[in-house]
C-alpha cells in the first residue's frame, strides 16, 4: 500500500494545495489560449484566475512595451490594488530590470532593493517574468506578494510557463514586428 505523506505545517500544505493549482491554473490557460478571441481576453483570464487560486500572489498584471517606444512599459490588464505606474521606462524599477536583462528577476523583499517602485506598502516580494514572441521581450508578467520571499523555484516556473503560453500566442495570432519603419 502507497504511503501518504501528511503535511506537518499548515505552511506545508499550503504549498502542497499551491502546486496542484498551479497546475491546473496552467492546464486552463493554455486550453483557453487556443480559443480566446484576442490577447486582452487570454490577458485578464490569466490576471483573475492567478490570484483567486494562489491567495499569495496579491497583484498579478502585464506590461507589454509600447510599439511606438520599445523602451516603455504599458500597464495592460491586471487585478490587484490601483498602481500609478501606467507606464514604467525600461531603464527603471524591477519590471524595467526583468525586460533589460531579458531574464525573470525575483525579489524576496522589495524594501531592500533600490530598484523597487513602490505600488503598494503591503507589497513585501515581487517576481517580473519577460514575456517573449517573435524571438524578442515584448511584455512581461509581473506578480506580487504581501509575503516575504514568497516565490518559489515553482513560482519562478509557473509565471514562466504562463508568460510562453502568452507568447506562442501573439505568435500564432500576429504577424512579427517587422524591425524597419
Amino acid at each position: 500500500m502507497a504511503r501518504v505523506e501528511i503535511p506537518s505545517t499548515r505552511k506545508q500544505a499550503g504549498y502542497m494545495y499551491a502546486s496542484q493549482s498551479r497546475c491546473s491554473i496552467l492546464s486552463e490557460i493554455g486550453a483557453f489560449a487556443q480559443v480566446a478571441p484576442d490577447i486582452v481576453t487570454l490577458q485578464n483570464l490569466i490576471v483573475s484566475i492567478i490570484p483567486e487560486r494562489l491567495t499569495y500572489y496579491n497583484w498579478a498584471g502585464f506590461y507589454m512595451l509600447d510599439p511606438d517606444d520599445p523602451e516603455m512599459l504599458v500597464l495592460g490588464p491586471f487585478h490587484g490594488a490601483p498602481t500609478e505606474h501606467d507606464r514604467i521606462p525600461v531603464s527603471q524599477g524591477i519590471c524595467g530590470a526583468a525586460v533589460a536583462q531579458n531574464d525573470t528577476v525575483i525579489v524576496d523583499n522589495v524594501n531592500a532593493d533600490p530598484r523597487y517602485l513602490a505600488c503598494s506598502l503591503e507589497t513585501r516580494s515581487e517576481i517580473v517574468v519577460p514575456i517573449r514572441a517573435h524571438g524578442k521581450v515584448i511584455g512581461e508578467i509581473d506578480i506580487d506578494s504581501h509575503e516575504l520571499a514568497a516565490f518559489s523555484r515553482e513560482d519562478r516556473e509557473f509565471p514562466e510557463q504562463c508568460a510562453e503560453v502568452v507568447g506562442a500566442f501573439l505568435e500564432r495570432t500576429q504577424t512579427a514586428p517587422s524591425d524597419s519603419k
